[in-house]
């Protein structure tokens, strides 16, 4: 399947389908949301688990795999990943990059736009605080998307970055998204 070619600037009309991503090597986390109602709605969320006898090799096909399955399933328009964040260890930092290019590659093939937000700026946001924690996330979002069961951390923060994305594309002149 031939990739369109992505927009240059972000999108002029808020998008109904948002995919968020929260790479990680062992437990990504894929969270989309629908928002062509006033309020935000679940569509599909998911841990995609890598057991840790797997090879790095192993995790990353599954991951793409994940990914590339969930946007076909669910057709999101768009997709805003978490941003880097500061690693002390540089093993640690190179493995969660090898997650997040396994990730952006399966979701660039499909043609999406793909955002990306810092994850003290989703904190803030969604709980408050901007060095909350990730059960505080997870509490919030099960709140927000009036969720029956607390979703799991990495997924609830796959969906607390497309939930951020959705509100900031109401005011997108002030604070846009960087696009990847």
């Amino acid at each position: 399947m031939a990739a369109r070619e992505p927009a240059e600037t972000p999108p002029r009309k808020p998008v109904g389908r948002i995919l968020g991503v929260d790479p990680s090597l062992r437990g990504t986390g894929l969270g989309l949301i629908d928002q062509a109602d006033t309020q935000p709605r679940p569509v599909h969320f998911e841990v995609v688990k890598c057991p840790a006898g797997w090879r790095r090799s192993r995790c990353l096909a599954r991951i793409a795999d994940a990914t590339r399955d969930a946007i076909q399933r669910h057709a999101p328009e768009v997709c805003v990943v978490e941003g880097l964040f500061y690693a002390q260890n540089l093993q640690t930092a190179l493995i969660m990059g090898e997650a997040r290019g396994a990730c952006l590659a399966a979701v660039a093939g499909a043609g999406l736009d793909i955002f990306e937000l810092a994850p003290r700026r989703v904190k803030q946001a969604i709980v408050g605080y901007g060095a909350a924690g990730k059960h505080a996330v997870a509490r919030m979002v099960q709140r927000l998307l009036a969720l029956e069961t607390l979703p799991p951390d990495d997924a609830a923060d796959a969906l607390a970055l497309a939930l951020v994305f959705a509100q900031e594309q109401k005011r997108l002149h002030l604070a846009a998204p960087r696009q990847v």
